[in-house]
């Protein structure tokens, strides 16, 4: 699986972040970064479909769980063209892209986390989970408890004013100004190199799963 020559490839692309570079030494990024990583999608098939039948571990080079290493410079001022991360979401099947409800695996230098939730949903599905906690309260709560007790943090973008037709003054206020519902946990490059990663992602993202279950309910999604 990974290991630290996988840190050590992002770190040298960090440094050499030009395609002339990275074409030079694609056969490195090969063995040390995306053969790992498919490698542990693979492995996560049968603990993501212990978790829902719903989700993908999908362990393809291209179209798959494991995202393209290109940067979408487009609409960024940062012109490099490569990510200096490695990122893995497995996505509802139902979903098209990245910013469907899923479980996800960040493996970087400056930073590993996992997480699980909903990043920067459309408009019309951000209001379908905002009115599902308007309504459906206590299963939100209790899926905020079990998160906060298993080391989970939800994070994220969020409104500064009640979003329309939201009283300001809604108990849950907070949680309904909310753009992502994403809940990270940091992981240690130690725990991302060690045998047992695959297992602990396992019990890690059964801990989100009273959180995913509400997200599916609220977007009339399968769970």
């Amino acid at each position: 699986m990974f290991s630290q020559q996988s840190f050590d490839f992002l770190a040298l692309l960090t440094a050499n972040n030009d395609r002339e570079w990275f074409k030079i030494n694609q056969s490195q990024y090969e063995d040390s970064v995306r053969t790992p990583a498919l490698n542990f999608i693979e492995a996560m098939q049968g603990p993501i479909l212990a978790l829902s039948p719903r989700f993908t571990a999908i362990p393809k080079k291209v179209g798959g769980s494991l995202m393209r290493p290109q940067r979408d410079s487009r609409f960024s001022k940062d012109k490099t063209p490569y990510k200096t991360n490695v990122g893995i979401q497995f996505r509802h099947f139902q979903a098209k892209d990245v910013h469907a409800p899923g479980f996800y695996v960040h493996v970087a230098n400056d930073e590993c986390f996992i997480a699980a939730g909903i990043w920067h949903p459309e408009s019309q599905a951000l209001n379908a989970i905002r009115h599902c906690i308007d309504e459906n309260p206590n299963g939100y709560k209790k899926a905020l408890a079990t998160l906060k007790q298993a080391g989970f943090e939800l994070t994220g973008d969020s409104l500064i004013r009640p979003p329309r037709g939201f009283d300001s003054q809604h108990p849950l206020i907070d949680e309904l100004k909310r753009k992502d519902f994403i809940a990270i946990k940091p992981v240690t490059k130690a725990q991302v190199c060690s045998d047992n990663f695959v297992e602990f992602c396992s019990n890690e993202f059964e801990q989100t799963r009273s959180l995913m279950a509400y997200l599916c309910f609220a977007l009339s999604l399968d769970f």
